[in-house]
């Protein structure tokens, strides 16, 4: 959908400006005045750029990699201990300037102090605190730019960083959960590929000179070896540089909108894996739904949040359906079974929250299911894995076995 750069009025009379995606300029202004702004200016303009993603494709809120003005990175550790001290500052009734100013004297991150620095120049400025966030859309996302404007002006800003505190914390547990089970196989993936390099490249090509010297006839899984050997040798060079230009071109095509949903389709298809990805990004969209809905967010104005903040372009695109529906007057329920996403569970848990007007908890617990369901995923995917390697690994020592013993058992016996 179109981006849309907007400057409006709060309900206190304060000038807010911000960013937001509508189908068009009246949808934007449909949502805008749902959040309680009544607009000035809404352009539109090109959608911004991309932040940097997690281990698992997910883009995590408000964080993450980022280097500001060539400053040390924000990572998501340093926005949950900011959301925990916003919220204990924020509950004692502590002023914003003054909570912001003693949170830049003691924080070490050369990084976010510049950031809060600009927030207390902005807040004495007359900004709000949502318009002063939205000036740094690399460290703080939609998604918890939402979620403080709601606290702002509901009055429970301390809530809205409680929630923010442990959806980043959950967020966090996640992205620690998948790098543990992917670092084993990982790490012997590369050990692997490290010595095919060397057995091909150094050795391979010694015990070709030695069968040449003697002028053995060589059995066929010895000459593929040798052949592949040579290979390898003469033309190095030209395979590193395919090698580097398929990545690049790869990275390039990812970015480009057609790649992403490409991609982020195509990945919850993996074996082993797909699944998970695809529960993983399920559970963002559920926690996130029930946090921005007990938040006090119209359900459109929050899919349209969720939508860029699950990480998946392609579990996005069928939120913005669901959105989509909701604006016609569609249930929720009815736009859920549409998009096709949620097991027929998930829908009846859906569909009773719906009815008993208990939405948030229930999708609490869709979030809690999903997320016991991808642990036990990642629990099972190392052993899952193994097997595989090991398999992979004895074919690779059948393979040199064949090719490099046989000849020299060979010559063993004719020297007899």
């Amino acid at each position: 959908m179109p981006n849309f750069l907007y400057k409006g009025r709060n309900e206190g009379g304060a000038l807010v400006t911000g960013q937001l995606q509508a189908a068009n300029v009246n949808a934007a202004a449909t949502d805008l005045f749902g959040s309680n702004i009544t607009p000035i200016e809404i352009t539109e303009t090109r959608a911004p750029k991309k932040a940097a993603k997690n281990p698992v494709g997910a883009a995590t809120p408000g964080l993450a990699g980022n280097k500001l003005l060539g400053g040390n990175k924000i990572d998501v550790t340093d926005l949950i201990i900011f959301s925990r001290q916003m919220f204990g500052l924020s509950k004692a009734g502590m002023p914003l300037d003054r909570a912001l100013r003693g949170l830049e004297a003691s924080i070490s991150n050369m990084a976010m102090k510049r950031v809060l620095r600009d927030v207390v120049a902005q807040l004495e400025k007359g900004m709000d605190l949502t318009g002063a966030f939205s000036r740094h859309p690399r460290v703080f996302s939609q998604l918890y730019l939402s979620l403080v404007h709601v606290g702002e002006n509901t009055g429970r800003l301390d809530l809205a960083f409680e929630q923010i505190g442990k959806y980043l914390e959950l967020e966090r547990s996640t992205t620690k959960q998948v790098k543990s089970a992917t670092r084993y196989p990982t790490f012997v993936i590369v050990a692997i590929a490290i010595a095919l390099a060397i057995i091909t490249v150094f050795v391979i090509p010694v015990f070709a000179d030695t069968f040449a010297k003697l002028e053995a006839e060589l059995p066929w899984q010895t000459k593929v070896l040798i052949a592949i050997s040579d290979f390898m040798v003469a033309y190095w060079m030209y395979i590193l540089a395919l090698v580097a230009a398929a990545f690049v071109g790869f990275r390039k095509w990812v970015r480009t909108s057609k790649g992403r949903l490409n991609w982020d389709q195509r990945k919850m298809k993996f074996p082993l894996v797909g699944s998970i990805y695809n529960r993983i990004a399920l559970s963002r969209f559920a926690r996130t739904f029930a946090m921005m809905s007990k938040a006090g967010v119209p359900v459109v104005q929050a899919l349209g949040v969720i939508a860029r903040a699950v990480g998946n372009s392609y579990i996005g695109n069928n939120i913005t359906q669901m959105q989509d529906g909701i604006s016609r007057g569609e249930s929720l329920y009815k736009t859920a079974v549409k998009s096709g996403m949620f097991s027929p569970l998930v829908l009846q848990m859906i569909a009773v929250g719906e009815e008993s007007g208990n939405v948030d908890e229930l999708m609490q617990e869709v979030a809690d299911f999903y997320d016991s369901e991808v642990e036990y995923d990642l629990k099972k995917l190392g052993s899952a894995i193994e097997p595989i390697l090991i398999v992979f690994i004895a074919g690779m020592v059948l393979v040199l076995a064949l090719g490099v013993f046989l000849p020299i058992w060979d010559l063993a016996s004719a020297a007899r």
